[in-house]
């Protein structure tokens, strides 16, 4: 029994990840062409909204292209690597008070140690192609992930102190009469700029940037592993504005409309600022990058978990 119900709860994440995936890619697609003054994807479907299935479906009839030179095996793994946590985050998720696959203890330090798992990934990625665009690509997402990573996890504390508690659901519970957006605003500036450089999303999209690398760390792979990379992206999309929902935005909680409802309105809100932005602004210098991350977020985050710290302290 708890085979079959293990293998439904992984039939049902992987559909959730797909239908996730495609209306992200729908509504970026839609809103770039709004913001560039163009009308986007129009053909398949109305207004194209059959277009994330028509390109799913191209990208997994195209035929898989293995260069030469590469170390095969972890040619082949890396693309599992980065889409297997983005898909491992999932569980302790909280989509409402009774939607959630599994409660950990440890919730916001699971999630945090699954994130960079993908790090792993992209290196591997980048070192296996025997591509020196790819190798570059690969080099600059760890040095920009890791970097970013520190003033996330400080950020994470600091509410995990406010809440008294690591579990997901716990988190969300303690807001059920404020959100910690109001007590912790420079937190939530420094995660949301922390979950752009994690997501390599303009503009600091270096370790894929397009001008430069071509695609970065993948750009040897085609066809199915291809479409990991791409499913991997856009479902970190969704799990990192998810993470802010539940740790600055209260979650679920909100008036009238069902918990499900008010935790995909917050987080869809959140995925369109970071697609506004991504048609806004252009791409950072990686000598700026660097000098944010370590200049700038990690001492205000510092300063955050001090200050955080001595108020719960005196409130005590």
């Amino acid at each position: 029994m708890n085979t079959i119900k293990m293998v439904m709860i992984s039939f049902g994440m992987l559909n959730f990840v797909l239908a996730m995936a495609a209306v992200i890619m729908y509504i970026e697609r839609k809103a770039m062409g709004d913001i560039q003054v163009r009308y986007g994807p129009m053909r398949v479907g109305f207004h194209g909204v059959l277009q994330p299935l028509a390109d799913m479906l191209k990208i997994v009839g195209k035929e898989e292209i293995i260069p030469e030179g590469i170390d095969k095996l972890i040619f082949k793994v890396a693309p599992f690597v980065v889409f297997v946590p983005a898909c491992m985050i999932l569980v302790t998720l909280p989509l409402s008070k009774t939607l959630q696959v599994r409660d950990l203890s440890i919730g916001i330090f699971y999630v945090i140690a699954v994130v960079t798992i993908s790090t792993v990934g992209m290196i591997m990625a980048g070192w296996s192609s025997h591509n020196k665009y790819s190798m570059l690509g690969g080099v600059r997402a760890a040095g920009q992930l890791i970097s970013y990573e520190l003033s996330l996890s400080l950020v994470v504390i600091s509410i995990v102190m406010l809440a008294g508690t690591l579990s997901m659901k716990g988190i969300v519970e303690a807001q059920s009469s404020f959100w910690y957006i109001l007590f912790q605003p420079v937190g939530f500036a420094i995660f949301f700029l922390g979950t752009m450089a994690e997501l390599c999303r303009i503009p600091f999209d270096l370790p894929e940037a397009e001008s430069e690398l071509v695609a970065g760390y993948f750009v040897e792979y085609s066809g199915v592993r291809f479409m990991l990379f791409l499913l991997a992206e856009y479902m970190n999309l969704f799990t990192m504005c998810a993470i802010a929902t539940i740790l600055f935005l209260g979650g679920w909680n909100g008036p009238f409309l069902p918990g499900i409802l008010w935790f995909l309105i917050k987080v869809y809100i959140l995925v369109f600022i970071l697609i506004w932005i991504r048609g806004t602004l252009p791409r950072v210098r990686a000598d700026q990058l660097m000098s944010l991350g370590w200049k700038v977020l990690l001492p205000l985050s510092l300063l955050n978990l001090g200050i955080t710290g001595f108020v719960a302290l005196i409130v005590q």
